[in-house]
């Protein structure tokens, strides 16, 4: 074996080795600069959803300076930790789909920079305990007037994100999802479709700030704009459950080309469960209504198959796809004198205890898919509350699949407040906890908030219904802590007292009270000593007591009773043998006073006859009780 031979270098061959390496430098160096610019040129798209993952993607929005670094430095650093030239196909096809949201947003692409989604930027960000502390003291701070409403405005804190809002733009959304929403809008035939003031909610939402929106005339009122703010969260969430997918298919790829022991921290892109959006609805018929127009607003590539649609209609599908069409006639011909909207918020033909799993995989969208590999949970407050029950009684079940809910949508919270209120405050409250059982994901693929149980931090929330009381401003202020902040609708309204047809003589009374807090009882101390004895001295019948939560309800029937008072109740919970006799002694004169609920008219619109006095024991919260009733 030949030992091999060390000769001292000469002058000439130090040069010669000189010239070689500078020249392997330049080359390299070349190389380098053209796989940069690689990375960072964008070219065009093909196929967004590939496979079952979960991912993310790019698009163009207003980069925050403290995130933009750190992202930025993935693609400058030749992608530390990956195979020297790794570069494929797969890669170049996200590249793509990120000049398509650059051109959606109206941006521009450079070889210097490469601009980031909302997406990106909200998930990406690393939130300090300044940030946390810095959420009990927010104060909304600006103002921004509402296109197309002249007694609206949007109120935010932080950042005006409105200020400089361009109509013309739909900015983070995927240019696919775009073209497919501009599609389904012109066939739509609405006036309120694609409008300005829908553009602006989608920018909103698209801001990953968290949003209460009551001023929302429904649908069933004949309210076009509902359809269109329903559009808009519906692309929103679509729009982050593919970006989703994308970034984590994205960096599957790259994992599979990583040498061994490499850096990857920078590829945690998952939260402990598949599920990030949940939609809360009153009904199972409005369910069906926004999982029809989900479907519908979905590019028909990822849609080749709908799994399960038969049976969604059967158990979703309003009266007429249930075959139950003679049962609402009948209803309607017993009380013609019901509204529209009673047929759509009856409990009594409708299911308010229902959910449901969507899953997107390649070209299919699975109906009634298992709730922990789901990417859609669409649920009633009175489901989840009872499921999170269960849990209590039984712990080998769990709601492990609420864990990592990044966008929740309350849609009619006005109406769930008749329902219960007190059923959304649980759920909400159980969202962004840690699983109780080990995650069925990748523990090193889980983002470090999640960890760190800050995930509520970065949950979008976005409240939507006809009106606002004190139950939904509560949870808004206390239950809703993103850190991107938060914008609210305020509006000024008009008096209703010109709808009032028949000259009926209305009285307000004001009562002082000393603390907010004692509002309740000084308004009953106040019906026990000024208001109840004139009843009790008058021979006069026909009051009726107008009660608007259970809790005034079971307060003033105590009282009642405890004063020997000839009185009928009428409540939501009263039986309909009961509520028949009661309204027969009312009718006949054989009681002088009827107690009534406002959850109970809500739901059953009886006729208010033979009143001769409505007495509210305080301000109805549904404003179509007061106009009903008078």
């Amino acid at each position: 074996m030949k030992k091999r031979q060390h000769v001292a270098p000469t002058s000439e061959s130090n040069s010669k080795r000189k010239k070689k390496e500078d020249k392997g430098t330049k080359k390299k160096k070349e190389g380098r600069r053209v796989e940069k610019e690689t990375n960072v040129e964008i070219i065009k798209s093909v196929n967004l959803l590939e496979d079952d993952h979960d991912g993310e993607g790019s698009d163009i929005d207003s980069p925050r300076s403290n995130v933009v670094g750190s992202l930025q430095q993935n693609y400058d650093d030749n992608d530390s930790g990956l195979i020297e030239g790794s570069e494929t196909e797969e890669d170049n096809e996200f590249s793509h789909s990120d000049e398509e949201d650059i051109r959606t947003n109206g941006g521009a692409t450079s070889e210097d920079s490469v601009d980031l989604s909302s997406f990106d930027l909200h998930l990406q960000h690393n939130l300090s305990k300044e940030e946390i502390d810095s959420q009990k003291n927010l104060k909304f701070s600006w103002d921004v007037p509402v296109i197309g409403v002249s007694n609206c405005k949007w109120r935010g804190t932080g950042e005006n994100i409105l200020k400089d809002f361009n109509i013309n733009s739909c900015p983070g959304l995927k240019e696919k999802l775009y073209e497919h929403w501009m599609d389904v809008s012109k066939t739509s035939g609405g006036k309120d479709i694609n409008s300005p003031k829908q553009k602006m909610f989608f920018s909103l939402c698209s801001s990953y700030r968290d949003i209460l929106y009551c001023n929302k005339r429904p649908f069933y009122l004949k309210g076009l704009e509902d359809t269109s703010i329903m559009d808009a969260y519906i692309m929103h969430s679509l729009n982050h459950v593919f970006r989703t997918r994308d970034r984590v298919k994205k960096n599957d790829s790259k994992l599979a080309r990583i040498e061994e022991g490499a850096d990857t921290e920078r590829f945690r892109d998952q939260g402990f469960t598949r599920p990030k959006v949940l939609i809360l609805l009153p009904f199972a018929n409005i369910a069906y209504r926004v999982v029809k127009r989900l479907i519908q607003l979905t590019p028909s590539a990822y849609k080749v198959n709908v799994e399960h649609m038969d049976r969604f209609s059967a158990k979703f599908g309003d009266e007429e796809d249930k075959g139950d069409k003679e049962n609402g006639e009948e209803l309607e011909n017993a009380y013609p004198q019901k509204p529209d909207d009673y047929k759509v918020l009856s409990p009594y033909h409708n299911e308010d205890d229902f959910m449901i799993g969507i899953k997107f995989t390649r070209k299919t969208i699975k109906l009634f898919s298992d709730f922990h590999t789901s990417d859609f949970i669409i649920a009633s407050p009175l489901c989840l509350v009872n499921k999170i029950e269960e849990t209590e009684i039984n712990k080998e079940k769990d709601v492990d699949f609420l864990s990592s809910i990044e966008v929740l949508i309350i849609d009619h919270a006005d109406v769930m407040t008749m329902q219960n209120w007190s059923h959304v405050r649980p759920v909400i409250e159980h969202l962004n906890r840690l699983p109780s059982t080990p995650p069925r994901t990748d523990v090193m693929r889980i983002r470090p908030w999640y960890l760190d149980e800050q995930a509520r931090f970065y949950r979008q929330t976005i409240i939507l219904g006809f009106y606002s009381n004190p139950e939904i401003i509560t949870s808004f202020n206390h239950q809703c802590s993103n850190y991107e902040g938060k914008v609210k609708l305020m509006c000024e309204y008009k008096g209703v007292l010109q709808k009032v047809l028949p000259k009926i003589q209305q009285v307000y009374v004001r009562f002082n009270i000393e603390s907010i807090v004692d509002a309740d009882d000084d308004r009953f101390n106040y019906f026990v000593k000024e208001v109840f004895p004139r009843i009790k001295d008058s021979d006069q019948g026909g009051i009726m007591i107008f009660a608007s939560s259970y809790f005034e309800f079971i307060r003033i029937r105590n009282f009642l009773k405890s004063q020997n008072a000839s009185f009928c109740l009428v409540g939501e919970y009263t039986t309909n043998q009961d509520i028949s006799r009661a309204r027969g002694w009312f009718f006949k004169a054989e009681r002088k006073i009827m107690l009534y609920t406002e959850r109970c008219h809500f739901y059953r619109r009886f006729p208010v006859v033979c009143s001769e006095i409505v007495f509210f024991s305080s301000l109805p919260f549904f404003p179509i009780v007061n106009f009903f009733c008078i």
